[in-house]
């Protein structure tokens, strides 16, 4: 099966030293049009390819869904876009590009997290009137926050709760705590893989849920099984959630 990975950064290095090691994965080009490294399958934009994947993998950024969606439907490839930040308008182009090629559109690719988003459809369900507050931590180099898993976490809580809450950003100064609200608390620092914490907090107990990623090799496996689950797919928009089902 022939892979193409958009994003020479950490994520697209390591699913590029995975998938060499592979007997049944080819890596067929990288697409980075600002990498200065020395490697040979580099390319400067998806039209530079001298083989059309099976199998795009995107771990870029959320400015390159314009010349992705695009070239997917040009030449029929299925997309596993894996990059967060896209805002209202990118995910409406994303579904209506699901409709001619397959797309899974994965905020986090690890088997935990998504295990953790459909256990909190029940614990959310059973606790309407606990406080709810969410931290995630991440490395100093992450630029969106708060992350793409994050939402993800806090849109399946609210799609669940009777009525949906404000989310409340950190908090300064004189600021009591309003039932109607989620907390949401972003750390920066180091070399964090990436932490997630959901707090249920009621009278005289808490219930902490927490995945904590000790290297980015699961979102690598998680990505490599969705790609290659994606390959017999008809078109349509697929999450995480279909694969692990």
């Amino acid at each position: 099966m022939n892979i193409a990975i958009y994003g020479w950064g950490q994520m697209g290095k390591l699913l590029c030293d995975t998938i060499d090691k592979s007997k049944n994965l080819n890596l067929v080009g990288i697409i980075d049009s600002f990498s200065l490294e020395k490697e040979s399958r580099i390319v400067e934009s998806l039209e530079n390819l001298s083989v059309i994947p099976d199998v795009l993998i995107d771990f870029s950024h959320y400015s390159n869904l314009e010349k992705i969606i695009p070239w997917i439907i040009a030449y029929n490839v299925p997309a596993l876009i894996a990059t967060t930040g896209h805002n209202e308008e990118d995910l409406k182009k994303i579904n209506k590009a699901s409709q001619i090629v397959p797309i899974l559109k994965a905020t986090n690719t690890s088997l935990g997290i998504n295990l953790i988003t459909e256990l909190l459809g029940t614990l959310v369900s059973s606790l309407e009137d606990w406080d709810i507050e969410l931290i995630e931590k991440h490395h100093n180099k992450k630029i969106d926050a708060p992350s793409g898993t994050a939402q993800s976490l806090l849109k399946k809580i609210n799609n669940t709760l009777t009525s949906k809450r404000e989310l409340i950003y950190g908090r300064e100064g004189i600021s009591p705590r309003k039932k109607e609200e989620i907390g949401v608390h972003v750390v920066r620092g180091g070399t964090i893989v990436g932490e997630h914490s959901i707090i249920f907090a009621g009278e005289d107990e808490i219930i902490e849920i927490k995945h904590k990623a000790h290297s980015k090799m699961i979102f690598v496996n998680g990505a490599l099984k969705g790609a290659i689950w994606l390959y017999n797919q008809k078109p349509g928009f697929y999450t995480m959630k279909d694969i692990f089902n």
